[in-house]
């Protein structure tokens, strides 16, 4: 084979997410009143867009799931060796964004590095100018030819994702009617279609310190926004739903020991509790180098461990409002009446109790994904967050901060990750508002009556 497949940790619980998703979905589809809220999410034209938006961001998270390494050339007879390095589907399909790496800044769209060097004309005469990109415009024979090339790029790339956005739209038809969903797909798809043809030539974004692409660095931290979002549930949800179910059925010393637990850690500033977390974890990997056999495994591993740290840090606020609401459950009429008739306590809380409290669950993590989100960059830019050599919007923004500094500013790798951190969180929440509205027992449902 010319490349073998490799699995990451974090790969492995992104497939072990999403055969959940996918197993949820086809529970939830064989029953009726677990499916009738997500049709009023269904009926809201914010929630579809935004729904669009995020499905865009998790195309591209989930081929940069997708790993493998490439074989190294070998002669003849010999044993195949393959390459350290650890690439994605998004890589390969992506590849002159990664590969064609510049000397050092270069402004979007720009022709010739950010700053001047000295170097010599044709009469052997010492001068300081903009040295020309090796790839950014390489195709342009005169500079002054780039504005009209540009204009022509967006303009054919606009009409091949117009094409494409229109043959997307004739099929969306048969599972959405919703005009605004219809429409957005016509607008993205020019867009798509205009960035992906501009950007094989040229630096939409510009570069950064040591040439690497800002779109390139922009896309691939989607992935690394998403785990932290997502994969950091796997370890909030048992916790907080099992330990606040127990708390307000059982009551009691089991709530006694429960609240004082969650009391205790949400006095600690939860700042300083994972960075205390993440350095003792980074001297533990530090003097464990034969774990890893690739620098991506290592800083991989460091990833899941922030995750994990991050749900056992953040567990307690859904913590609460579960034991709350199972407070309630628990004085209504139904459940009294079963633990009448000797019903055991497992039974009630699993055909009872828990079906009842999911809806604020779902609520709950929907609407802490952004949170998240913006805790890996928090937690990045004061260096207690992923790996250095892990691409993210943190490890962006902390690359930035000197860059802002400097004379002639190097604006564009700060701007790049905050305007995709704020398409993505301003997605999440949008969706994250129709699925508690959805969800809301307290809401009038007219629309529902037949």
């Amino acid at each position: 084979m010319s490349f073998i497949p490799v699995i990451l940790w974090s790969d492995a619980l992104v497939f072990l997410l999403l055969a959940a998703s996918i197993a949820s979905a086809w529970y939830i589809r064989q029953r009726e009143h677990l499916l009738l809220p997500w049709r009023r999410v269904g009926q809201s034209s914010v929630a579809m867009v935004s729904l669009l938006v995020l499905s865009l961001f998790l195309v591209v998270g989930l081929l940069d799931t997708l790993h493998f390494r490439t074989a190294l050339p070998q002669a003849n007879g010999e044993a195949k060796v393959y390459s350290p390095e650890v690439l994605s589907v998004f890589d390969k399909l992506v590849e002159p964004l990664r590969t064609h790496n510049e000397k050092t800044y270069s402004a979007p769209f720009a022709l010739t590095l950010y700053a001047r060097e000295t170097g010599t004309d044709a009469q052997g005469n010492i001068v300081r100018e903009y040295p020309r990109l090796q790839y950014g415009g390489a195709h342009l024979a005169d500079e002054s030819l780039r504005d009209v090339d540009i204009a022509r790029r967006t303009l054919l790339g606009a009409l091949a994702g117009l094409l494409g956005g229109a043959t997307l739209v004739l099929l969306a038809k048969r599972w959405t009617g919703r005009r605004a969903v219809l429409v957005s797909l016509l607008l993205i798809a020019p867009f798509i279609g205009a960035l992906a043809n501009l950007a094989a030539v040229y630096h939409v974004l510009g570069t950064d310190k040591v040439g690497q692409d800002v779109l390139y660095l922009s896309l691939k931290s989607i992935r690394t926004g998403l785990i932290i979002g997502t994969v950091t549930t796997l370890v909030t949800l048992p916790l907080a739903l099992f330990l606040g179910v127990a708390a307000g059925y059982f009551r009691g010393w089991v709530d006694d020991v429960i609240q004082y637990i969650y009391t205790v850690l949400s006095s600690i500033p939860s700042v300083l509790l994972i960075a205390a977390a993440v350095l003792m974890m980074q001297v533990t990997i530090d003097t464990h180098p034969e774990w890893f056999t690739t620098t991506a495994a290592r800083a991989d591993l460091r990833l899941v461990f922030l995750c994990l740290i991050l749900g056992m840090t953040s567990w307690t606020g859904l913590c609460r409002l579960l034991r709350g609401e199972t407070l309630k459950l628990r004085e209504m009429e139904y459940i009294q009446a079963a633990q009448s008739f000797g019903v055991s306590s497992l039974r009630i809380l699993a055909r009872h109790i828990m079906p009842n409290v999911m809806h604020i669950v779902l609520i709950s993590l929907v609407m802490d994904f952004s949170a998240l989100v913006l805790a890996e960059a928090v937690l990045s830019y004061v260096g207690v967050g992923v790996d250095p050599t892990m691409i993210s919007f943190g490890t962006m923004i902390n690359a930035a901060r000197l860059e802002m500094g400097r004379e002639p500013m190097v604006w564009w790798a700060l701007t790049s990750a905050f305007c995709f951190m704020l398409v993505l969180v301003l997605a999440a929440n949008l969706f994250a508002d129709a699925v508690r509205d959805a969800f809301d027992p307290r809401l009038s449902r007219t629309e529902d009556k037949p």
